[in-house]
């Protein structure tokens, strides 16, 4: 064993070629790391310990123990470890399938160094990310995207442009489905920024009244209206020189969007029942599922807000579109939620982690978590096996929909249901539901309900 000091990293790697052992050992430590070499696996694991490697690299073939059996040992101790192998052509397919049980990568021999130290640090990126390594990539100022496990290269390349953006005060605008991670991304966002230090604030802009958004939003003084019984400060003044993240932005109704738009461009907000005015400093990032030109198409969300928020636009991909970060995610959740239980439970067994790979995740990153805390909860042993993760799966997707898409069901069959009581009458509709025709229409529009067809069912129903 041999190990040169240096400040980037610690890494293991192990292999049973001396020659190229040294080679890899000089050119990483040029590089700026820490490297332990080890000429078996069996030598790796006994210096695992002491080494404490944030990234293990391995040949695949190797003795008696070879690279497969050393990832199985080190994933049954530290789940979120990224580990390499090594491979020759021949036996690609024996990488590939531990890949899919949460190897972190594989290269091909022979390797291009450059190739390795690309993979190394997108490595320590996640190592980091996975609280495995950040005191170490704090000064290679990787500490702001922590919270984020990604190896995808399109997740990459979002955090590369989030990471570009951060340092400027433009406005960002978030698309990405439900569960994706979009407040995870504005928080890191905040914590590249020179406002790292001030609040990072975030409201859900569609899970709040409409009479009650404004005053979360700007505030209020005592008296303004029933129920009003302190003055409050709205959360564009708490986060006063930080970041505000708005939320599900697409969701933010017509009246709201032009007070909204007057206090970005006049740096001021006014609270409810207020005659005076505050500055506020505030970095704005919105996020939204929707199709945001699609609504301004509909008459729904406003021009030239859209443009004000829209400086830059990021989108976050599905979770079914990065499935090579599915193993990852599910052991780091799954070492979170066994202190939480107080389970000795390891990992996934081979078929329940090719259970989580394959699924179709329509709740994103979210329904996985809900998935592995079911399975944690339930585990008996220390691999959780396929039928609780299958059970799991299908509990969520069943069983459970996300606030805004349960919100958009309800709104759906209730402007249906209001349209059948009234033969496809806009304005008995209207009435019914207590809101102005124009804005019954746009809420038609929303959901694709057109008001001819339940006329027609109507007709032919006598």
């Amino acid at each position: 064993m041999a190990t040169m000091n240096s400040t980037r990293g610690n890494i293991l790697v192990a292999d049973d070629d001396p020659d190229l052992l040294r080679l890899m050992q000089i050119r990483l430590s040029a590089a700026g790391y820490t490297v332990t070499t080890a000429e078996s696996a069996e030598q790796a694991l006994a210096h695992f310990a002491v080494a404490r490697p944030q990234v293990v690299v391995t040949d695949l073939r190797m003795g008696h123990m070879d690279g497969i059996a050393l990832f199985d040992a080190i994933h049954g101790e530290n789940p979120m470890l990224p580990v390499i192998v090594l491979t020759a052509h021949g036996t690609i397919p024996d990488a590939v399938s531990a890949v899919k049980r949460g190897l972190f990568g594989y290269l091909t021999k022979p390797f291009d160094a450059k190739a390795l130290l690309g993979e190394i640090e997108r490595a320590f990126a996640v190592a980091g990310g996975a609280g495995t390594g950040a005191a170490d990539l704090a000064s290679d100022g990787q500490a702001w995207r922590r919270s984020i496990i990604t190896r995808n290269p399109a997740m990459e390349d979002v955090l590369a442009k989030a990471r570009l953006v951060a340092d400027s005060d433009a406005s960002v605008l978030i698309y990405g489905e439900s569960g994706t991670g979009k407040e995870l991304l504005a928080r890191a966002i905040h914590d590249a920024s020179a406002r790292r230090e001030r609040p990072f604030v975030a409201i859900n802009c569609g899970a709040i009244p409409e009479q009650l958004l404004e005053s979360e939003l700007f505030g209020h003084i005592k008296g303004s209206f029933t129920g009003a019984t302190r003055d409050h400060r709205g959360l564009f003044q708490t986060a006063d020189k930080g970041t505000l993240l708005l939320d599900e932005i697409g969701d933010m109704p017509a009246v709201l969007q032009v007070k909204l738009l007057r206090a970005l461009q006049e740096r001021q907000v006014r609270p409810v029942g207020s005659n005076q005015t505050f500055d506020v400093d505030v970095r704005v990032i919105s996020a939204t599922h929707r199709d945001i030109e699609a609504e301004m198409a509909a008459g729904n969300f406003r021009e030239d807000l859209f443009y004000r928020l829209n400086v830059v636009t990021l989108r976050l991909p599905s979770l079914a579109e990065r499935r090579e970060d599915i193993p990852l995610l599910a052991n780091h959740f799954l070492a979170e939620l066994r202190e939480k239980y107080k389970k000795p439970v390891k990992g996934f067994a081979p078929e329940a982690q090719e259970l989580l790979v394959g699924a179709s995740w329509p709740g994103n990153v979210r329904q996985l978590y809900n998935v592995v805390e079911q399975s944690v909860a339930l585990a008996t042993t220390a691999l959780i096996p396929p039928s609780f993760v299958q059970q799991a799966i299908h509990h969520q997707q069943t069983r459970f929909a996300s606030f805004e898409d349960a919100r958009r069901k309800f709104e759906r069959d209730y402007l249906a249901q209001l349209l059948k009581i009234t033969d496809g009458n806009v304005t008995q509709a209207a009435k019914l539901a207590k809101r102005n025709r124009t804005e019954f229409y746009k809420l038609l529009q929303r959901h694709q309900l057109d008001p001819k067809l339940f006329k027609a069912a109507s007709r032919s129903a006598q």
